[in-house]
C-alpha cells in the first residue's frame, strides 16, 4: 500500500478576530499560521471576499494559501468555502490548524479527516464544505478537567508554562511543514508524532 500523500494548497488557522481574543487558547490556529507566514517572510492582508486575512507562501517549491477567517470561530466555514470554491481547492487539499483540548499543551499532531470532536470551528467547516475529509493540525492546549469549563477555558490566555509548551508545539509543527508541502504526509507525521 502506498503512503498517503496530500497536495496541500490551503492552510487555515482557526481563531477569533480582535484584540480581546489574540492571546487566548482558542487562537492557537491563528498563532500557527502567523508563525508560518513570518517564517516565509510573508504578511497577511484583509480579503473581504474571503471573509478573512490571506497570505501566500512558497514552501518546498509550491505556492500555498494561508487563511485566517475573520468570521469568529463558529462561522469559520464561510471563509474556508469562499476561498476553496474560488480557487477550486478540494477538501483533501486543505489543512486546518486548530486548538485541541484533548491533547496536552506542548503536543501537536497531524490527522487526516475525522469528526469535529465538538470543536465549533471544525463543525462549521464540515457543514460548509459538506465533507470532513480535510487534514488537521491539532495543537494541544490541554483540558480544564470538566466539559462545563471548556468554553471559558479556551477563551482565556494560558499561563506562562502552558504558553511556552504551546509555542514549542507550534515550532515542532513548523519544522514538518516542508514535508507536508512536499506531499510527504507520512514522514511529516512520523517526525512530529515521535518527538
Amino acid at each position: 500500500m502506498s503512503a498517503r500523500s496530500y497536495d496541500i494548497k490551503l492552510i487555515v488557522g482557526l481563531g477569533n478576530p480582535g484584540s480581546k481574543y489574540t492571546e487566548t487558547r482558542h487562537n492557537a490556529g491563528f498563532w500557527f499560521v502567523e508563525a508560518l507566514a513570518q517564517q516565509c517572510r510573508e504578511c497577511f492582508r484583509p480579503e473581504k471576499k474571503f471573509h478573512g486575512e490571506l497570505a501566500r507562501i512558497h514552501l518546498s517549491g509550491k505556492d500555498i494559501w494561508l487563511l485566517k477567517p475573520e468570521t469568529f470561530m463558529n462561522r469559520s466555514g464561510l471563509a474556508v468555502v469562499s476561498l476553496a470554491g474560488f480557487y477550486k481547492i478540494a477538501p483533501a487539499n486543505i489543512l486546518v490548524a486548530h486548538d485541541e483540548i484533548d491533547l496536552k499543551a506542548g503536543i501537536a499532531r497531524l490527522k487526516s479527516g475525522g469528526g469535529h470532536g465538538g470543536h465549533n470551528g471544525l463543525r462549521d467547516i464540515v457543514a460548509h464544505l459538506g465533507s470532513k475529509d480535510f487534514q488537521r493540525l491539532r495543537i494541544g492546549v490541554d483540558h480544564p478537567g470538566s466539559k462545563h469549563m471548556v468554553v471559558d477555558y479556551v477563551l482565556h490566555r494560558p499561563d506562562a508554562q502552558d504558553q511556552r509548551a504551546i509555542d514549542e508545539a507550534i515550532d515542532d509543527a513548523l519544522r514538518v511543514m516542508p514535508k507536508v508541502a512536499a506531499g510527504e504526509w507520512e514522514k511529516a507525521m512520523h517526525q512530529l508524532h515521535t518527538k
